[in-house]
């Protein structure tokens, strides 16, 4: 398409008619793949004669071309001809100064698609017309497309660093010549300020990481340095600033200032600092704090001054400056240049930046909804949220509390006094004076100062009635912001220890009451506040009555925002109650399913990675779970939920769901456990996980195995006869391609060989045909397999196979020939033992049971697959592991008895733990061990947290954590008692064969005759008890 077609249409394009622009918008994506389309729409951009909506649209297609297909991610996906790529890139930077910057934009992104991909090695000659271009009067387009360059390395450190330096050395110089030059103009224009601009930037993205090595020459950095000070220094221009606040902040002299006060920041903090430096750069860092920081520092304290003088400073500069002056409280040398100005700077300056202000005041009342998602900032730690007002109050905030933790000695009681002397003042002004904006600023001072208080005495004995006195009232007050404010400082102090509990159930009443505020705000801040008294409350009895209201205001508020701290609030509320929130299960899933999809649909509408809905989509997943966990023991809410959930789970197992991907697994988990059966569309969601761990999600296989196993033992049936989609073989075409990963390391592959356990004890008899596949790939990563836990996993394996079908095991071994080798490895791994004397392997209670069970399925083979000799050697290594698995089991129980606590938070003791216990002289040298199978609703429990499947390595090459029962899942190998098994299995072979039963007994020694004795009594107490524990449930199930 010649280039007037090409102009016609776009014209069409750009038509209000949708015919015309729907054929327009055809044609274009018709004609996009023709040679020279790419350089015509070029061409169009910088033509100055053309219609300035036709290049627009021109630059908007040239754009979204040149990003989708300039650098596709497969090879054969190539769609630019090279020789067009050539014209483009020989073209487009001349003009890139020249064109509007309606047009620039455009081409930035552009260029910086291009460069990204091609630069230095398929465009070398960039830098040289870059350099060329700074000395050749093009300044503005140069600078432009070298701040594209250097941000491309701005994060890239190592090799991937080394163009920077060229880029540097050949740019630097003449940057610097141009900078001085700008700097000596007298009354510059706007112009002026957009050069200067980029050159801050371009130094800004150079410096990031570490200082080029040109800059380490003293006289190099100290001219760059002296030009910034000079910036830094002398005042903005007046002419020409907008009086438009919005257009103010964003005026180009400003810009420059920020970047300014950025980059001193930057010196400052990463490489100005003695005490996080290498040694190499100390000598820098002592010249930086000799020669500038406390210059730095005298200007930033003039620049505050401008505030205190009633002037203009846009919000970013001031937040930045406080930030510099935070760092500075705690050296010396800085703190002494402070201290004569600090009483100034903290009660003239920082007080009033915290306290209510007429653009709060504006954003209240004309947008509450941007006040609440604007003007708050949450930080979640340790599933604690610390909320403090944002921009200004929390910069201002920060030096303060930086302040009384470095240097509180001189300042705590000092700062103190003046909050008192302000709630003095507010409460002896008449209604009509009353300075309700500084009672505002020293509330947020106090809830920001918890901490401190809370530890501080005298404060410490004087917070509750400071809260009585001074914050209380606040609930009352007419001017909302101080009624958000009363009830954010009163969640800040919830869990304190009220000596007068009338005082604590005053504020919890009162912040309940904030629910139903006229005010947006007041209602956001109760919501958080509610959060810390429910935590705090000791009797749910004055919560109780009032839980449906409390709800009900709770959907209402999240109708109406997208607030993470709503979701946070109610998970905590859910979590207080348990089963009590069974009758609003249903009704809680729905409206935070509802409160997800909003939150989902505003971030992909906004794109905006630091929306408060990016937290809440997360929240609404945790709470979510919890109230499934909550209703655990009434399954069939959970076919009345599935349908509000399923499309949850079937979009966020995909790659849209990566940033939340943990807690959708966990709610997975949850539906395949506690519903009474897994629906049809339940298991639509198996092949959805299977291609996202094939895929980018092996970081969550642990994650990923506890539904995994849910659908195998729990829908076995399904598993073993669905064909379309071919459940076992997806199952094998993933195990076997992680397990033959030689790139993988073995404890990523930990859940690997733990789901074949999990299908070799659910599917007893039903899958012979993987038996083989399965034990063959599990052979051969086990003889490369390094990590002991791992190995003892693959072993187990082995051990399930032999329960699964000893005969058949065996002979695929011997077919295999591995059989000698894999049992001599097992018999060398029973008997390892540590440098402490500790079992170095099986160390778990489940793991000795798996252990003997296999070891006991081969008593019942004949002699031609077993020889005596090899039968003496297998019943010996199981009665000592029985031996072990009694005293463990037994030492377990006794834990139990002296600590339950203990046993609640999910701590088995290991042999490691308990080398110090008297008493245990076992008879293996083995010490007291993890504990028993934990219990039933423990284990239901368990069995939807993947995070316990994680194991840490430590200096002994494995760490005891990789031992925890806390891993274990339900299994159809729990209700096999391990005693009674082996002594069957004795009576089994005596029975079969009363001579190899009689030989095996004469090849015993005393010691082991009396261990199999033991065992056997042992055994019949254990079907006493079992039998016993029958009769009780049934009675129990009667009644």
């Amino acid at each position: 398409m010649d280039l007037p077609s090409l102009a016609i249409v776009l014209q069409a394009a750009l038509s209000p008619n949708p015919d015309e622009r729907k054929a327009g918008e055809h044609s274009l994506n018709q004609f996009q793949y023709t040679p020279q389309h790419l350089v015509r729409l070029l061409q169009i951009i910088v033509d100055g004669n053309c219609d300035m909506g036709v290049r627009q649209v021109a630059s908007i297609h040239f754009k979204n071309f040149v990003a989708k297909n300039w650098s596709p991610l497969e090879l054969d996906e190539q769609k630019i001809l090279p020789s067009d790529k050539d014209m483009v890139r020989q073209n487009i930077l001349p003009f890139v100064g020249q064109v509007p910057p309606l047009l620039r934009v455009q081409l930035g992104e552009c260029l910086k698609t291009i460069i990204h991909a091609d630069y230095p090695e398929q465009w070398p000659g960039l830098l040289h017309w870059v350099k060329h271009s700074l000395q050749d009067q093009q300044i503005y387009g140069a600078l432009f497309v070298l701040r594209i360059l250097s941000r491309k390395y701005e994060f890239k450190s190592d090799e991937e660093r080394t163009p920077v330096y060229l880029i540097v050395e050949e740019t630097f110089p003449n940057l610097l010549t141009i900078f001085s030059r700008l700097v000596q103009i007298v009354n510059p224009s706007h112009e002026v300020a957009e050069l200067i601009k980029l050159i801050c930037k371009i130094f800004w993205s150079s410096i990031y990481l570490e200082i080029p090595k040109q800059l380490f020459d003293p006289e190099v950095f100290n001219a760059w340095m002296v030009l910034f000070l000079n910036i830094l220094e002398r005042p903005v221009p007046l002419e020409g600033q907008p009086t438009d606040p919005d257009l103010r902040k964003t005026w180009g002299w400003w810009k420059v200032k920020k970047w300014t006060v950025h980059i001193l920041n930057r010196l400052y903090t990463r490489f100005g600092d003695l005490k996080v430096q290498k040694p190499e750069s100390k000598a820098f860092a002592q010249m930086y704090q000799k020669n500038y920081a406390g210059k730095i520092l005298e200007y930033h304290l003039n620049l505050l001054n401008v505030i205190r003088a009633g002037g203009y400073l846009p919000d970013r500069v001031t937040n930045l400056i406080l930030q510099y002056l935070s760092n500075s409280i705690s050296k010396n040398t800085m703190y002494q240049l402070l201290q004569p100005r600090l009483n100034v700077l903290l009660f003239e300056i920082i007080f009033p930046l915290m306290c209510f202000n007429d653009n709060d005041q504006k954003l209240w009342e004309e947008d509450p909804h941007e006040y609440v998602r604007k003007g708050y900032v949450s930080h979640v730690s340790l599933q604690i949220s610390l909320k403090i007002y944002i921009v200004l109050g929390t910069a201002s905030m920060d030096f303060v509390s930086e302040l009384v933790r470095k240097r509180g000695k001189e300042n705590l009681q000092k700062f103190i006094l003046f909050i008192v002397e302000v709630f003095k003042k507010y409460d002896e002004a008449p209604v009509e004076y009353k300075p309700y904006r500084q009672k505002d600023g020293a509330l947020l001072a106090i809830g920001a100062l918890c901490d401190k208080l809370k530890q501080t005495e005298p404060y410490k004995s004087e917070l509750e009635h400071m809260l009585v006195q001074h914050v209380f009232p606040e609930f009352r007050s007419p001017v909302g912001h101080l009624r958000a404010k009363a009830a954010w400082v009163a969640g800040q102090y919830a869990h304190i220890n009220f000596s007068d509990p009338n005082n604590f159930l005053k504020a919890f009443h009162s912040v309940v009451a904030g629910l139903r505020d006229p005010d947006l705000p007041v209602r956001v801040d109760s919501v958080f506040a509610l959060r810390s008294f429910v935590e705090a409350s000791k009797d749910l009895s004055e919560i109780r009555p009032i839980l449906p209201n409390l709800l009900d205001e709770f959907f209402k508020l999240m109708n109406e925002v997208e607030n993470e701290d709503l979701v946070f609030t109610l998970e905590t509320i859910v979590d207080k109650f348990g089963e009590e929130m069974a009758p609003y299960a249903f009704g809680l899933c729905q409206n935070l399913a509802a409160a997800f999809w909003k939150c989902m649909n505003a971030a992909e509408a906004d794109d905006d990675v630091d929306d408060p809905g990016a937290l809440a989509t997360v929240g609404c997943l945790r709470a979510i779970s919890t109230i499934l966990e909550s209703v655990s023991k009434l399954p069939s809410l959970f076919i009345e939920i599935e349908p509000t959930l399923l499309p949850i789970m079937r979009r966020m197992l995909t790659t849209d769901g990566q940033e939340v991907f943990e807690e959708v697994l966990e709610i997975v988990s949850y539906m395949t456990f506690f519903s009474p059966t897994i629906s049809v569309d339940m298991w639509s969601l198996w092949p959805l996980m299977m291609e996202a761990l094939g895929d980018w999600a092996i970081d969550f296989f642990p994650n990923i195995l506890v539904p995994l196993d849910n659908y195998i033992s729990r829908s076995t049936a399904h598993f073993l006869t669905c064909k379309d989609p071919d459940y076992q073989r997806s199952l094998w075409n993933m195990l076997s391609s992680i397990m033959a990963d030689k790139n993988m390391e073995d404890s990523d592959i930990e859940p690997a060989p733990k789901l074949i356990q999990v299908v070799f004890q659910n599917c007893r008899g039903q899958v012979d045909q993987w038996i083989e596949p399965y034990l063959r790939i599990t052979i051969e990563r086990l003889r490369r397999t390094e990590k002991p836990y791992l190995k003892c996993l693959m072993m187990q394996v082995i051990s399930d196979a032999l329960y699964y079908n000893a005969t058949l095991t065996l002979s695929i071994l011997q077919k295999l020939g591995v059989a000698t080798e894999v049992f001599n490895l097992w018999f060398q791994m029973l008997q390892q033992v540590k440098k402490s004397g500790m079992r170095a392997h099986f160390r778990r209670v489940q793991d000795k049971k798996i252990c003997c069970l296999g070891l006991t399925s081969l008593f019942v083979l004949p002699g031609d697959q077993l020889p005596g000799e090899a039968l003496g050697r297998v019943f010996k290594a199981t009665l000592d592991l029985l031996v072990a698995y009694k005293d463990q089991v037994a030492e377990a129980a006794k834990q139990e008895d002296d600590d339950a606590d203990d046993n609640e938070m999910d701590g088995f003791q290991t042999e490691d733990e308990d080398d110090d216990e008297e008493g245990s002289d076992r008879e293996m040298g083995d010490e007291a061990e993890d504990g028993d199978e934990a219990d039933s609703v423990r284990l239901q429990k368990l069995a939807a947290q993947a995070k316990a499947f994680r194991s840490i390595e430590d200096d002994d090459d494995y760490s005891d954590e990789d031992y925890s029962d806390d891993e274990e899942l339900q299994s159809p190998i729990d209700e096999v008692d391990p005693f009674i098994f082996f002594v069957d299995a004795i009576k089994a072979l005596q029975g079969m064969d009363p001579g190899r039963f009689q030989s095996l007994m004469q090849m015993l020694d005393f010691h082991y005759q009396a261990l199999a004795s033991g065992v056997a009594q042992h055994a019949e107490q254990r079907r006493a008890e079992i039998e016993k524990d029958k009769v009780n449930k049934a009675e129990l199930a009667a009644s």
